[in-house]
């Protein structure tokens, strides 16, 4: 059982009749996954909570009608200009069956590492992986413990999260080696660009003294010049 719980209603309307449901501040969707696609429809401000609740990655439970399913979300379509939701897809899965699901990765304890008191800043370059489990076994999210970080060199990898049991990631020849989070040196970093300004201003200034002059001389020859002609 999910914690997640919808109540949808079928539907009747289709094309582009459903834009009067959205109108009534209703949200139009199909459920996929057994047999025919079921078209649902389903309250906007209830819909959206659940949806925030459950992302990508939690199981919903949905009443439609009196029957109940067991569902993933597959898609949310959003409005270009308003962001509102114009559709949602669903997925049904079964309770018994291991699904995949996007799992969000999050970072604990960086602030605690010798990284984070060295002045240092973690980037994370991964926020998501796809895993696969039950459907009461798929996690909120993926945690992974930051606080050994102490060096620059230093990363976060997917060898370092730890699953939960049932938990597997769902490309089985991934590499283990790719960094979720590296660190940088922010003052190194800064110290670098300055340099490199102060570099690319040298030499501008450079450049700009040896241009010649119109006669085809340097500023020097031509104050010389002029001083032998008086």
């Amino acid at each position: 059982m999910s914690e997640n719980k919808l109540n949808l209603n079928a539907r009747t309307v289709s094309g582009k009749k459903v834009a009067g449901l959205r109108a009534e501040g209703l949200i139009p969707s199909v459920i996929y996954g057994e047999g025919d696609p079921i078209l649902a429809q389903s309250a906007y401000n209830e819909t959206e909570k659940v949806l925030l609740s459950a992302g990508y990655h939690s199981t919903i439970d949905v009443d439609i009608d009196g029957k109940k399913k067991l569902v993933i979300v597959k898609d949310v379509n959003l409005d270009p200009v308003s962001r509102k939701i114009v559709n949602v897809e669903f997925q049904a899965v079964s309770a018994d069956r291991a699904i995949e699901a996007t799992t969000p990765i999050t970072i604990i304890n960086f602030e605690t590492s010798n990284a984070s008191k060295a002045h240092y800043t973690i980037l994370q370059v991964m926020e998501e992986i796809d895993v696969k489990a039950k459907p009461s076994d798929l996690p909120k999210e993926l945690i992974i413990d930051a606080a050994n970080l102490a060096d620059l060199d230093d990363k976060l990898t997917l060898a370092n999260i730890d699953l939960p049991k049932g938990v597997e990631f769902a490309d089985k020849e991934i590499e283990l080696s790719q960094p979720i989070a590296i660190l940088s040196d922010p003052a190194a970093e800064a110290a670098a660009r300055e340099a490199e300004e102060a570099a690319a201003k040298e030499a501008g200034e450079t450049a700009a003294a040896d241009v010649p002059s119109d006669n085809g001389s340097k500023p020097e020859e031509n104050a010389e010049q002029a001083e032998n002609k008086e």
